[in-house]
């Protein structure tokens, strides 16, 4: 790949140019190409790895010794949200975070030539390393600052659109189902002596996706975690679709249409009134099935519920909702985090007993690893 050729990053470019932009704002010059070789060497990375694109803009983005420092200071700022404070200030609060469970180490790093790799900027790689930020801990037990993190990690996950076959087909230049229209009318042209074999393959299509998270009090840190993914999700694929609901249901597909992830968070926190309120999942889905009937929302769609199923309403409205809404669906997915790490769930709550039987797979989503790989098998289930 040439540098005047932009890759495809599924929609994670914009954040990466905007981090370029940052690093133009204090006083570093990066030109265009130098953006699209960054873009370029990311493309070819993951994504969602930190020091994978560390290294990316490092070896890309900074070609003076000088700016080596101002890249790593930049780099903290804008993926790990940390405040610029003094150096003592700055030990203290690194300190502290280590104390509550991460290993988050800044070396000062003002030596060496660029590529040149030493002990500290080993270190540094990937300051917000999954695993250095405990990959295993549960939402519930992390401090708002770890909270953060996790969320600027989630928005940059590749989530991949699941694709479905559909009866349409194409033209190919290789496979196993022959073209037979197509070689009769070949045929016919050269006078009964066929010349070549034809073959054809069905076209695939997006698998909608639809996010209904709840935001009850008892799983508000959860679903905005979800939320992130769901923001991502929609990035990558405009067929999805995000709603909430506690005592309601409220559709926020249009708030996390927005370019920057806390932007889109806080237009989102805004459209739902009922946020940390009760909870009411029969009832939500049953609005949500009156919907998707009128306009196909939910038809041949994944729908992806996050709750702990602690409903407050009547069952037999549940029940109902459910089962409608598994014939509608292609997969009924139910995110639950008091599933913990155990590979099998036993519901434990009236709403999820009830809703079981409807459920194609449970996932957990209660730590930031079973976020990551429920996000990889999504892309999956096309």
């Amino acid at each position: 790949m040439t540098s005047s050729q932009a890759p495809e990053l599924t929609g994670f470019d914009e954040l990466f140019v905007e981090f370029c932009q940052d690093l133009r704002n204090y006083g570093m010059v990066i030109g265009s190409d130098d953006v699209i070789t960054f873009l370029s060497a990311v493309s070819v990375l993951s994504v969602s790895d930190l020091m994978d694109v560390y290294w990316a803009g490092r070896s890309t983005l900074v070609r003076k010794q000088d700016h080596v420092a101002l890249y790593n200071q930049r780099f903290q700022t804008f993926f790990l949200d940390l405040l610029e404070v003094g150096e003592d200030e700055r030990k203290v609060k690194l300190k502290s975070s280590a104390t509550a469970g991460t290993t988050l180490e800044v070396p000062n790093v003002e030596q060496g030539l660029p590529g040149e790799v030493n002990e500290d900027e080993s270190r540094m790689g990937y300051m917000a390393s999954v695993a250095e930020i405990a990959r295993n801990k549960s939402f519930a037990e992390c401090s708002d600052e770890e909270l953060n993190r996790f969320r600027r990690l989630i928005s940059m996950l590749r989530v991949s659109p699941p694709k479905r076959l559909t009866y349409r087909t194409q033209p190919t230049s290789k496979g196993t189902n022959l073209d037979m229209r197509r070689m009769a009318r070949e045929t016919m042209r050269s006078l009964g002596e066929p010349k070549e074999l034809l073959f054809m393959r069905r076209k695939e299509k997006l698998r909608p996706i639809v996010f209904i998270l709840d935001v009850s009090g008892s799983m508000a840190d959860y679903s905005r975690n979800l939320l992130q993914l769901a923001y991502s999700a929609r990035r990558a694929n405009t067929k999805v679709e995000v709603f909430c609901f506690g005592t309601r249901l409220t559709r926020i597909t249009k708030s996390i249409d927005k370019r920057t992830p806390d932007e889109a968070m806080r237009l989102a926190g805004e459209a739902v009134l009922d946020w940390d309120g009760g909870t009411r999942i029969g009832e939500s889905l049953a609005n949500f099935v009156k919907e998707s009937r009128r306009s196909r929302l939910g038809r041949g769609a994944i729908v992806v519920i996050c709750s702990d199923g602690l409903d407050q309403g009547e069952p037999q409205v549940l029940d109902k909702a459910m089962q409608t809404l598994s014939r509608l669906a292609h997969r009924v997915i139910w995110v639950n985090p008091h599933m913990g790490d155990s590979e099998e769930f036993i519901p434990n709550t009236l709403g999820m007993i009830v809703a079981n039987p409807y459920i194609d797979k449970v996932y957990s989503g209660h730590n930031y690893k079973s976020v990551e790989n429920f996000a990889r098998e999504l892309s999956k289930m096309g």
